[in-house]
């Protein structure tokens, strides 16, 4: 069984700092770009950051560039993302997903930027 299982959202205060992590199995993940999307409900769905199957390559919403990093474990099947210097409108749910012959989707995890 395929799953994607996100962790680590929360409540924030602005300027202040949450990792996400992504534990994936039922899938060859070292073969997979994963990637983070974020959505709101008065928001489209939107990429967040992408990282290629070896990490070599990653990129970035110009939202978030400069304040957060995407980051994976092939070893530990999990992809991360380090999210710095939230803002308020950083709020919405996150979820990660894997790309390659198919694509899979995590549940998500809510992130709540307030103070």
């Amino acid at each position: 069984e395929v799953q994607l299982v996100e962790s680590g959202g929360g409540l924030v205060q602005p300027g202040g700092s949450l990792r996400l992590s992504c534990a994936a199995s039922g899938f060859p993940f070292r073969m997979y770009h994963m990637s983070w999307y974020r959505q709101t409900p008065r928001k489209e769905r939107e990429l967040v950051a992408i990282i290629t199957s070896g990490g070599g390559s990653t990129n970035y919403a110009d939202s978030v560039k400069g304040r957060f990093t995407i980051s994976r474990d092939n070893d530990q099947n999990t992809v991360y993302l380090q999210m710095n210097n939230l803002k308020p409108e950083d709020t919405a749910v996150y979820s990660c997903s894997a790309v390659w012959t198919t694509r899979y989707w995590g549940q998500g995890t809510q992130v709540t930027v307030s103070s």
